[in-house]
């Protein structure tokens, strides 16, 4: 395992903090609003705990934000209009690591575009949960480019093999898994609704 730390970690703390503040809310607010315990979101804004994907997903919910969107304003990149069209290289997107599962996230689109567009990569084994309201005013498709992956769309299960795509209806708990011995990638495009 590597000594290096996260350069988002950081960075996502101060962009928690910010969203809470910004609420006017109290530690305890937000975790009740979000399920995640007061401990655990206060190391969060801290820094001295990396967010796991499935925390990020209860966080953003309770912000009424998207995971992407969470990520691309701890990223700094929400005001950056200069970057948002035109080419971005590979080297100079920020890539988030789930400590808990290794399940890695690119953001492939600057601020300006009209949707998200993130890139996934889900390791042998991982398995990714997010609550209902993770989805709420989001539309959202996702498309499997390598792999398999199996989701979990509320009681229904699909297994999506490259090629395979699905869009995402009504919020709903929903979970990322990948059963198989290797590495699923995919991409999540996502764009906000004005209902849940």
């Amino acid at each position: 395992m590597s000594n290096i730390v996260d350069p988002l970690v950081g960075r996502i703390a101060a962009r928690v903090r910010t969203e809470r503040e910004r609420r006017r809310w109290t530690l305890a607010q937000l975790a009740d609003a979000s399920g995640v315990s007061q401990a655990m979101i206060s190391r969060i804004e801290r820094g001295e705990s990396s967010p796991t994907a499935v925390v990020l997903g209860k966080l953003s919910a309770a912000f009424q934000l998207s995971v992407a969107s969470l990520l691309a304003l701890a990223e700094g990149t929400e005001d950056d209009t200069d970057r948002s069209a035109g080419v971005r290289r590979r080297a100079e997107a920020a890539e988030w690591r789930d400590p808990g599962t290794g399940y890695r996230r690119r953001q492939i689109t600057g601020p300006g575009f009209p949707a998200e567009i993130a890139e996934i990569v889900l390791p042998a084994g991982a398995r990714v949960p997010y609550p209902a309201a993770a989805f709420a005013f989001v539309r959202q498709v996702v498309w499997v480019l390598d792999g398999r992956l199996t989701f979990h769309d509320g009681d229904t299960v699909h297994d999506l093999e490259p090629g395979d795509t699905i869009e995402l209806g009504a919020p709903t708990d929903r979970v990322f898994a990948n059963t198989t011995g290797t590495e699923c990638r995919y991409v999540v495009v996502l764009t906000r609704d004005t209902r849940p």
